[in-house]
């Protein structure tokens, strides 16, 4: 079941939920820029076998409100936007999935709003925390000196996309993206990562990029204290490829998030191939269940 929410005035956010209507309530929240449907269908059933799951699209991403330049907005707000989701969905306390930049938001939720929260599940992000990484040798090492973001990622970002590309130069673009995202360990996809795409496409209407959550407001969202006082069970995500936040960014994050444990999924880099569904599906639900 799928239907628009409103979020703001002239902002409507695109919401799915799917699976039993009496489970516990499970919200996923995608990275910046990428709609709802980024999760992949097939992941998303795994976890609606055991939970009412819920997704959306961000605003400026897939079918939900692009307006950015009429209606800006900090970062911050996205987080205020999944709590709007919770509430047109009617869901006290959920439990929370976040990838990327949508793992950032649940840590905002984490120390905002804990009594929205049953678990909190975070996977290719930073911690929002000014708290130095200790090393396994006892050696503080500063959150601004820990592993950046992969140059060649880099380099692919700072290419201008011509705002007339064709619908088949813009897959290719976004297969060269995510091939580059997922690592260089698991075999990489490309028919798959195109279908995949073109859904997306399909979903949103057209295929026009969007900056907006690039340009929005990033200030105001270090929430040191609030995650070292974190009582909600939080389960971390760490990926051995990831090329945008790479370890030791989850170890960091899994020390500044009061209870936080650490589960390692082989191989996974900053994407959701096939390989990694039921692995990942599976550490979520066991947490969940815990």
């Amino acid at each position: 079941m799928h239907r628009h929410i409103d979020a703001a005035p002239g902002i409507r956010l695109w919401v799915e939920e799917r699976g039993p209507a009496d489970a516990p309530p499970l919200l996923l929240i995608m990275g910046a820029q990428a709609s709802g449907v980024g999760w992949p269908d097939p992941f998303v059933d795994l976890l609606a076998a055991h939970h009412r799951v819920i997704r959306y699209d961000h605003r400026d991403t897939g079918r939900s409100t692009w307006a950015f330049d009429e209606h800006p907005y900090p970062i911050t707000q996205l987080a205020a936007d999944a709590v709007t989701v919770l509430d047109a969905c009617g869901a006290d306390r959920a439990h929370v999935v976040g990838l990327s930049l949508g793992g950032m938001l649940a840590q905002l939720l984490l120390a905002d709003h804990p009594d929205r929260l049953r678990t909190a599940t975070l996977l290719g992000t930073q911690a929002l925390s000014s708290t130095p990484y200790v090393r396994p040798d006892g050696v503080a090492v500063p959150v601004e000196e820990l592993p950046g973001i992969d140059p060649r990622v880099l380099e692919l970002w700072a290419r201008p996309v011509p705002p007339d590309l064709e619908l088949e130069a813009e897959l290719d673009r976004r297969v060269e993206h995510w091939r580059l995202l997922s690592g260089d360990v698991l075999p990489f996809d490309a028919a798959y990562t195109r279908a995949f795409e073109r859904g997306i496409i399909e979903h949103t209407g057209h295929h026009r990029t969007n900056t907006a959550h690039g340009r929005a407001d990033a200030s105001g969202m270090d929430r040191t204290r609030g995650l070292a006082r974190n009582e909600v069970p939080t389960l971390v995500i760490s990926a051995p490829a990831e090329p945008v936040f790479p370890p030791p960014h989850p170890q960091h994050l899994a020390q500044v998030i009061r209870g936080a444990r650490l589960v390692e999924i082989p191989g996974m880099g900053h994407a959701l191939p096939p390989a990694v569904h039921a692995p990942l599906a599976a550490a979520i639900l066991e947490h969940s269940r815990s």
